[in-house]
């Protein structure tokens, strides 16, 4: 297998880069990046701590960030699985990438910048939903923010509905789970997540 081991020899197998790829990074939202990032439900929180990285998914219907301003975004933590992963790297290093998913849209968005967990009980209030609130919010300050060229979507035709998994020819999660410690309840694991999801959305 051959490698490669320089940055030289890397640029040299690529061509050089366009105008566009280059004027379109922003320290803060211009207004258009700002409409799309307001119209997407999910985003992929990408953190980096002393055990190595972690890429998590976070949704929200209603607009899965708020923006506060031009430099600063709010990710409310919502119910999950309690492993913190992401909240723990970003306690111990600031940095954080997030790109942006709108569903139908071949462009995404991509956020740099560095994060702190905020546990402020009027911020949390502010998310409320069905009674509940997040027990902290990841306050993201930009510093870089670009759209994505729409090729990768394109090439995977993500949202084309005649490309859409059979999702019942898939392992469940009970399935995966058994796959990974043998003696795992998985049928009650598949039988009781729906329920138990409903309860615990927020």
């Amino acid at each position: 297998m051959t490698i490669i081991t320089t940055v030289e020899q890397l640029k040299a197998i690529y061509d050089g880069v366009s105008e566009a790829s280059l004027v379109k990074v922003t320290s803060g939202l211009t207004p258009e990046y700002r409409q799309m990032i307001e119209a997407a439900p999910f985003v992929a929180l990408s953190t980096v701590g002393p055990e190595g990285l972690d890429c998590s998914p976070r949704g929200d219907l209603a607009g899965v960030v708020r923006i506060k301003d031009d430099r600063t975004l709010l990710l409310p933590d919502w119910r999950g699985n309690n492993r913190v992963d992401s909240l723990m790297n970003i306690v111990r290093d600031p940095r954080v990438a997030l790109m942006f998913l709108v569903p139908g849209s071949n462009t995404t968005m991509r956020v740099n910048g560095r994060a702190v967990v905020s546990v402020d009980q009027a911020l949390l209030e502010s998310f409320e939903m069905d009674g509940r609130h997040p027990r902290s919010v990841t306050v993201v300050t930009t510093q870089e923010v670009y759209f994505q060229c729409a090729r990768a979507l394109i090439r995977s035709q993500l949202w084309n509905p005649a490309h859409m998994v059979d999702t019942a020819s898939l392992p469940t999660p009970g399935t995966l789970l058994k796959a990974a410690k043998a003696d795992f309840d998985s049928e009650t694991y598949d039988r009781d997540w729906s329920d138990r999801a409903a309860k615990t959305m927020w």
